[in-house]
């Protein structure tokens, strides 16, 4: 496959925006898929940058237009003091077809996972992590979906795929690679309680908003956990994030979507970032175009911290500390890394059939965790994941 047979190369005008700037601002900084030059070379690429200008999975008219529009605002922020080498391929046009981009997506991530290179997705509608989750399926391992949302998409019973049923094509269609979805900030108005039902059943991790905006921290091992992240920019209140049709006076603030933003970056599981449903024809001085631009930026600082943490690391050289509750009933084995001082704890799985669970193993946890066992209490996200173990 050539990727070149699925991307655009970057508008001159977006280039020559920042042609004068200061060498160090990020569009000065990146290699760039140029209509004269091409595809850049991507040895020693860490991180590649894909715009989706793709909508018609989505009531949010616009949305393929976000892309160059982030890009403007991306280019002219500042370089950190990284080291991770980064690419912008360009854009992946819509295909005469929704399910023509569906596959344009998943080839191109594919091709982009197996060189170890984090895709960047700039959506487009958030349908398009389908195609990002179907590029997993070569490589035989399964995987955790974590999706930032005011709703879950489930959607209706065989609804087609669109940007509000797209989760229950990734449960229903084979091959089924998913073992853990987490989503992060619903909003309980905004799901019907036959939803919320479902996921406790399936032992999924749902937070809702008003929770976790009280410790913004407690996103952290559920984002450290993720092999996909999925932002929907709806997730941001409209003050901060006005370019979106269902945008809600509700929701993380702009600090708070950058600080997700930057716990996917540093977790050394997550493959691929998407963010979606900006709506640049709605964007309000372009104010979501810009927060999404910083929340990239924020991914990428978070990328460039990372620690070789588990599952990179062995955990023999972790700090294991064992706590029994109900006199023994249940053992719990908490491990803290040396490298960074992040928790994880041990939980019984099964193999799989055809698919190795062993990489799940070990799920991340806070030091709350740890201290909710010292009390005698069984933490929720243990016991949710021994379930989906049994």
């Amino acid at each position: 496959m050539i990727l070149e047979d699925f991307l655009s190369p970057v508008g001159n005008s977006i280039i020559e925006s920042v042609a004068e700037a200061n060498e160090q601002v990020f569009g000065q900084q990146i290699a760039i898929h140029t209509e004269i030059e091409g595809l850049p070379e991507l040895e020693g690429v860490k991180i590649a940058l894909i715009g989706v200008m793709e909508d018609r999975g989505s009531d949010n008219p616009g949305a393929a237009h976000s892309p160059d529009q982030v890009r403007k605002y991306l280019y002219s922020l500042y370089w950190g003091n990284w080291s991770s080498r980064v690419a912008d391929l360009g854009n992946i046009y819509a295909g005469e077809k929704l399910a023509d981009t569906m596959v344009a997506v998943k080839e191109v991530c594919y091709q982009l996972l197996k060189k170890q290179i984090v895709p960047i997705i700039i959506g487009g509608s958030q349908d398009i992590c389908y195609g990002n989750y179907r590029a997993y399926d070569g490589l035989e391992q399964t995987v955790n979906l974590v999706s930032i949302d005011a709703q879950f998409d489930l959607g209706k019973e065989n609804e087609k795929l669109s940007h509000r049923s797209y989760l229950s094509h990734i449960v229903l269609q084979k091959p089924y690679i998913l073992y853990n979805f987490s989503n992060i900030g619903y909003q309980s108005y905004f799901v019907n309680q036959q939803e919320i039902d479902l996921m406790e059943r399936m032992f999924f991790d749902v937070h809702r908003l008003g929770n976790l905006r009280q410790k913004i921290s407690e996103s952290e091992p559920i984002l450290r956990d993720a092999d996909i992240v999925s932002f929907d920019i709806s997730a941001v209140r409209q003050s901060d994030a006005p370019g979106n049709t269902f945008h809600s006076p509700n929701g993380f603030s702009g600090e708070e979507a950058c600080a997700l933003a930057r716990y996917s970056g540093i977790s050394d599981k997550v493959s691929s970032f998407g963010i979606y449903e900006c709506n640049a024809l709605a964007d309000k001085e372009g104010r979501t175009a810009h927060l999404v631009a910083q929340m990239i930026w924020y991914f990428l600082e978070g990328f460039n911290l990372r620690k070789g943490d588990y599952p990179f690391a062995s955990k023999s050289d972790y700090q294991r500390f064992t706590v029994l509750i109900n006199d023994g009933e249940y053992e719990l084995v908490f491990y803290k890394s040396p490298l960074s001082g992040r928790w994880w704890i041990e939980v019984p799985v099964r193999e799989e059939s055809g698919l190795s669970s062993e990489r799940h193993k070990l799920i991340p946890c806070s030091y709350v965790d740890y201290e909710e066992a010292m009390q005698n209490e069984i933490p929720d996200r243990w016991w949710r994941a021994l379930q989906k173990a049994l």
